[in-house]
């Protein structure tokens, strides 16, 4: 494998983690592991399986057909792209406001200045990356490099906060009790909404595609799934422990409290730049594989694709700056990823069997019937979820 494919295989599995591990992967960690303690490892383990099954059967299909999503979903049903494209790039404009809140949040922890000055700033450091002439390698190396970052430094208050080891194992397997609203939570916030389609179309925009390069796509969507998931788990761990030691997390920011519980002062300093590295990755994820589904209303959007996702980025920062984080549509929009992903693997799964779109490729039978009952259970939790966040809000 050329160097560069290799680079770009890589770019887009961290591409896609570093999307989910935003402010609200890191609050809902440590938010569901306060309430259920160690039981909550069974939440996560059943995530990791759901999530892998949809993202094999996404980036599979996508990458075979050399089309992105909204295209696919057009050729099943003239219009269905279109509507799947307005959930999708609505749903990340909201998340996009909550990504920049989350980076100004960091640069506050960490040099004391105003949220808004700091989510203004960290939006202008995001555009940068769209103006080099390589925005593509510029984008996967800035997801790689501050991924990293962030498992080092979780691991660094995993390991200091000393969780139960044993009973985090054994409450994995057989939990005390079995809470699905978690699990349709984190299933939405790792592969929910634009998650998902944020490295295939990475990997598509990078020119990979084709039955020849299944093997590889596989790897890299796995890698994806396997990043994410250290970061949840690490986290798990470093709540664990805080929580089993009898400290109390506070609620109104509960993964600054497991850092700063867990490791002083240092911890709390740790905790801003893990959400900043969170928050401005996810920021730039959102952008680009948005824009990548406005693609297709227009060959302008294709033709200036980075000045569109500056745009993108911008309105995001504006909006927040102007009325500050909205809370209570951000919790709906989290629950409406899970409702998202169950239409949006319908649909690539239902493309799958048709031979006009695929041509002579053969979706796997296990990858289907898999596929299929994630797509129905997502539907009829998330829904559920869903339905009980608008309680909430009206």
């Amino acid at each position: 494998m050329k160097q560069k494919q290799r680079s770009a295989f890589y770019g887009a599995a961290f591409l896609m983690a570093t999307s989910a591990i935003g402010p609200g992967f890191l609050t809902q960690t440590a938010t569901f592991t306060s309430k259920l303690f160690a039981s909550f490892g069974f939440a996560i383990l059943v995530s990791i399986i759901v999530d892998m099954v949809a993202q094999l059967n996404i980036w599979r299909i996508i990458t075979v057909s050399n089309k992105p999503a909204q295209d696919i979903a057009n050729e099943l049903m003239p219009g269905l792209g279109t509507f799947l494209s307005i959930l999708i790039i609505t749903g990340g404009m909201v998340f996009n406001i909550g990504n920049i809140a989350g980076c100004g949040l960091g640069l506050n922890v960490l040099f004391g200045i105003d949220v808004i000055t700091g989510a203004l700033i960290s939006a202008g450091i995001a555009i940068l990356i769209f103006l080099v002439k390589d925005a593509g390698k510029a984008m996967d190396w800035f997801a790689k490099i501050l991924g990293f970052i962030m498992i080092g430094l979780t691991l660094y208050v995993a390991v200091i906060s000393h969780p139960p080891l044993a009973e985090a194992i054994h409450k994995t397997f057989i939990p005390d009790n079995i809470d699905f609203m978690s699990i349709v939570t984190i299933v939405g916030g790792t592969v929910g909404g634009y998650i998902t389609f944020a490295g295939a179309h990475r990997l598509l925009d990078a020119g990979i595609n084709g039955k020849e390069e299944q093997q590889q796509v596989t790897k890299s969507a796995a890698t994806a799934i396997g990043v994410a998931s250290i970061m949840r788990i690490l986290l798990f761990l470093a709540a664990l422990g805080v929580v089993m030691q009898g400290l109390k997390i506070n609620a109104g920011n509960p993964a600054a409290s497991v850092f700063q519980l867990a490791a002083g002062n240092i911890g709390y300093k740790f905790f801003g730049i893990v959400i900043w590295a969170a928050a401005v990755t996810s920021v730039v994820g959102a952008s680009f594989t948005c824009v990548s589904f406005a693609q297709s209303f227009h060959p302008l959007v294709t033709k200036n694709k980075n000045y569109f996702i500056i745009a993108f980025i911008i309105c995001a920062a504006l909006l927040f700056a102007a009325f500050g984080k909205p809370v209570k549509v951000l919790i709906f929009a989290g629950a409406f990823n899970g409702f998202i992903l169950a239409f949006s693997l319908g649909i690539m799964l239902l493309a799958a069997s048709q031979r006009r779109i695929m041509k002579d490729y053969k979706h796997p039978r296990g990858y289907l019937i898999a596929g299929a009952i994630v797509a129905l259970l997502m539907l009829i939790f998330g829904s559920l979820v869903m339905i009980n966040e608008l309680k909430k809000i009206f």
